[in-house]
């Protein structure tokens, strides 16, 4: 029992001293305060974090708005572009064939002069020479649009400008040669607008 008791008093006597010791009190206060700053640092911070990622967002949704307002633009003038060129190609196949149509009225003009000037005419030679000038007009002119008769007799058998309705055995000409040109083959540029018809050399 003696024992337990100054055992008491030693530890009342120690509380004592410790309430009573100004350093230990100041390192209490210290850790308070310490604690107490860390607590308004983090406070700060997490609020500048959130002022961070609201200006982040804006900044965003400011380039959003751009990009969607460029998009809506590029889209219309895009719809505008496609409807000007399904109009130009509507208007090509409509009007497309007019200028050759305009230089073709100079034909027709003197093709209606000949018939005049034939009506009463019995010399057949007037007649011959009347169609022959109308004729080297008419040629003249598509040659001036591009158009260009396809060579065939004597020429080796292409079937690109070439077909072959006929075929006939002989020595006389090479085998696969042009005999003969049955109707006439047309180009324009390197377009082939109707191959011609031929007769074309076999072998006996």
């Amino acid at each position: 029992m003696k024992h337990n008791k100054h055992e008491r008093e030693e530890s009342i006597e120690n509380n004592e001293q410790a309430s009573n010791n100004p350093f230990r009190q100041t390192e209490d206060s210290t850790e308070n305060k310490e604690e107490s700053l860390k607590d308004e640092v983090v406070g700060e911070n997490s609020q500048k974090s959130d002022e961070k990622n609201q200006e982040q967002l804006s900044d965003l949704q400011k380039k959003y708005d751009e990009l969607n307002s460029q998009y809506i633009r590029l889209a219309a003038d895009f719809d505008n572009f496609r409807k000007r060129q399904a109009q130009e190609r509507e208007n090509l196949l409509k009007y497309g064939a007019e200028e050759t149509m305009k230089k073709l009225l100079e034909v027709l003009d003197n093709f209606d002069r000949g018939l005049k000037a034939i009506e009463n005419l019995e010399d057949a030679q007037q007649i011959k020479d009347s169609y022959v000038l109308v004729c080297s007009q008419m040629n003249d002119v598509l040659s001036k649009l591009g158009l260009e008769v396809i060579n065939s007799e004597g020429q080796e058998f292409d079937p690109i400008y070439h077909e072959a309705v006929m075929q006939t055995p002989t020595s006389e000409y090479p085998e696969n040669t042009v005999i003969t040109q049955l109707q006439k083959g047309y180009k324009l540029g390197d377009k082939v607008l109707r191959a011609a018809l031929v007769n074309v050399a076999t072998a006996e």
